[in-house]
C-alpha cells in the first residue's frame, strides 16, 4: 500500500481524525509505504528554505502521529530518484488526451494565463510513485480517484506493449474517519484555507489557544443538545469531536448534557489531552532534527531497493541498453 502527502505544513483536526489515523492502522494490515511528496509540491512556486523547513515537519508530523519507520517505509520523494526516471518512461506511454481530461488540472489552472508543465503532468508522477513499489492498494478519496484510473491504464498499456511489468493498483476505499466541520461556519468541512482561522483546530495549537476556539464555536439556535447533524450542525459537531477525543459515541454523549457551556468546556478540555501525545511526540522529534534525517534515510534505503528492482524491470522491458 503507498500514500502520499504533500510538505504543506501543519495538519488540522480533519486531516488528523479523518486521513492519518488511517495510515497508522493501514501499517498492521499491510507493507505500508509513505512518501513526503516534495516533487508534487514543486507544481506552484515555492520558497526553497520553506519548502526544505516543510518537509522536515511533515515527515516529523507522521511520526509524532504514529507512523513507525519501524513498521512502514517513510521516505521523502525526491529521495528516489527513481520516480523522476520511471516518470519520463511512463510520459512516453501517457496521452495529452488523458492528461487534458484530469478534473484538477482543469481547477487548478482556470483562470490563469500561464501554468506550469509540471501542473499538467503531475498525474504521471503520482502513477510512477505507485507503480515503482508494486503497490497493490491505494487509500484514495473522490478527489483522487481519477488519477489511479489514469494509473491503471497507464501500467495496463504499459503491460499490453511490453509484457507483464507492474502490478495494477485498485483502489483502497479508506475506513471512513469522523468528519470535522469548520467551528465558526459547522456547514463546511474544517480547512486551512477557510476564511477564518478560529474555525479550525490545527494539531499543534496550544492547549489555551485550543480551548479559545472551542469555547467559541457556533452552535445552534435551540439549546437543547442532540446529535443531529442536519438540524443542529453546531453542537452536532461539537459531540463529534469530543466523541473522536474520547472514544466514545456521539449519541451517547449527547444524553448526557443539556446545555453548551459545559459541552463545550469538557470538549475543549478532551480535545487538548486527545493532542497532547502527538504534541509531545513532535516536540521530541523537532529538538532532535538529526534523528528524524536519520530515520528518513533508512527509509529512503528501504525504498530505494524496491524502486531500482521496479525501474530496472521497466528499463528492461522497454528496451533501454543496460549500464555496462
Amino acid at each position: 500500500m503507498l500514500s502520499g502527502i504533500q510538505p504543506s505544513g501543519d495538519v488540522h483536526l480533519g486531516n488528523y481524525v479523518g486521513a492519518l489515523r488511517n495510515w497508522v492502522d493501514f501499517q498492521n494490515e499491510h507493507d505500508a509505504f509513505y512518501c513526503v511528496v516534495d516533487l508534487h509540491a514543486l507544481t506552484i512556486e515555492q520558497d526553497p528554505e520553506e519548502l526544505r523547513a516543510k518537509t522536515l515537519l511533515m515527515a516529523q508530523i507522521l511520526m509524532a502521529a504514529e507512523i513507525d519507520p519501524d513498521r512502514s517505509t517513510l521516505f521523502v520523494q525526491s529521495h528516489i530518484p527513481e520516480h523522476s526516471e520511471l516518470c519520463w518512461i511512463l510520459n512516453c506511454v501517457a496521452t495529452m488526451g488523458e492528461l487534458n481530461r484530469m478534473t484538477q488540472f482543469k481547477e487548478k489552472s482556470q483562470g490563469k494565463d500561464s501554468v506550469s508543465v509540471g501542473l499538467f503532468d503531475y498525474p504521471v508522477l503520482q502513477a510512477a510513485d505507485i507503480v515503482i513499489y508494486d503497490a497493490d492498494l491505494v487509500p484514495v478519496g473522490e478527489d483522487q480517484r481519477q488519477h489511479l484510473e489514469l494509473t491503471r491504464n497507464i501500467a495496463q498499456r504499459f503491460n499490453n506493449r511490453f509484457g507483464e511489468t507492474f502490478v495494477v493498483p485498485e483502489a483502497a476505499i479508506p475506513k471512513l474517519g469522523a468528519k470535522v466541520y469548520d467551528l465558526q461556519e459547522p456547514a463546511n468541512k474544517m480547512s486551512k484555507s477557510a476564511d477564518s482561522p478560529r474555525g479550525t483546530v490545527m494539531v499543534f495549537d496550544p492547549p489555551g489557544v485550543i480551548e479559545k476556539k472551542v469555547k467559541r464555536a457556533v452552535t445552534d439556535p435551540q439549546t437543547n443538545v442532540r446529535y443531529d447533524p442536519e438540524h443542529k450542525p453546531g453542537v452536532s459537531n461539537l459531540l463529534t469531536i469530543l466523541a473522536v477525543s474520547t472514544g466514545r459515541t456521539p449519541e451517547e454523549l449527547a444524553d448526557e448534557y443539556t446545555e453548551y457551556g459545559p459541552l463545550k468546556t469538557d470538549t475543549a478540555a478532551a480535545l487538548v489531552e486527545f493532542l497532547r501525545p502527538v504534541r509531545e511526540r513532535y516536540t521530541e522529534l523537532a529538538e532532535d532534527p538529526g534523528e528524524t534525517e536519520r530515520l528518513l534515510k533508512l527509509g529512503a534505503e528501504k525504498a530505494q531497493q524496491v524502486a531500482g528492482t521496479t525501474l530496472a524491470r521497466a528499463k528492461e522491458a522497454i528496451g533501454l541498453l543496460p549500464r555496462a
